[in-house]
C-alpha cells in the first residue's frame, strides 16, 4: 500500500491536479483508497483541515482515507527517535522531527505497516537543519516514491476530455 504525505496532496491541488481541471486524479485516490492500494495517516489529514480550501473539503469528505496511528505504530517510535539523535543533525530538527510531527507518525506508520511512502521530498542526508522523509526511511527500511510512480505502480490512467 502507498502511504500518502501531506505534500503529495497540497501540490496536486496547487499544480497539475487542480480540482477543477483534474477531478480525476481525486477520483483515482478515492478509487485507490477502497482498492487498498493508497491511504495516509489522521496526522496529515489535520494538516490540511488548516486550510479553507477544495482540499480541507476534500480531506473532510474522505475520512476514511485517513488512518489512525495504532499502538502498533508506537513501537517504532524509539527506533525512529534514536536514529534521528545518532545523526549529526541540529537540536531543533529533531526536536521539530519527533515532536509529533506527521513526517515522523507518517514513516512509523509505514515501518509497522509495511507501506510504501509516498512524498515530493528528496534525499539530502547531508543536511542538518531538517530531517526529510527520504533519509528516515531509508533508515527504517521504508521505501519511497513520488506521485507518479505511485499512479504507474497501481496502473493509473487519467484520461482528458473537453468541456462540452
Amino acid at each position: 500500500m502507498f502511504l500518502v504525505d501531506s505534500n503529495i496532496l497540497i501540490e496536486a491541488k496547487n499544480r497539475y491536479y487542480a480540482f477543477d481541471i483534474a477531478p480525476g486524479f481525486w477520483d483515482w485516490l478515492e478509487g485507490a483508497y477502497q482498492q487498498g492500494l493508497a491511504c495516509s495517516i489522521d496526522a496529515v489529514r489535520d494538516e490540511l483541515l488548516k486550510g479553507d480550501d477544495e482540499l480541507a473539503a476534500w480531506a473532510r469528505a474522505n475520512p476514511d482515507f485517513f488512518k489512525p496511528i495504532d499502538q502498533s505504530t508506537t513501537n517504532h517510535f524509539s527506533d525512529l527517535t534514536a536514529w534521528a539523535a545518532s545523526g549529526s543533525y541540529r537540536a531543533e530538527a529533531i526536536a521539530a522531527f519527533t515532536g509529533n510531527n506527521a513526517d515522523y507518525l507518517l514513516i512509523a506508520y509505514a515501518r509497522e505497516h509495511q507501506h510504501t511512502v509516498v512524498t515530493h521530498e528528496r534525499s539530502q542526508p547531508n543536511s542538518r537543519r531538517r530531517i526529510l522523509i527520504p533519509d528516515a526511511c531509508l533508515a527504517m527500511g521504508v521505501s519511497t516514491v513520488d506521485t507518479f510512480q505511485m499512479m504507474r505502480a497501481t496502473g493509473a490512467v487519467l484520461n482528458l476530455r473537453t468541456s462540452a
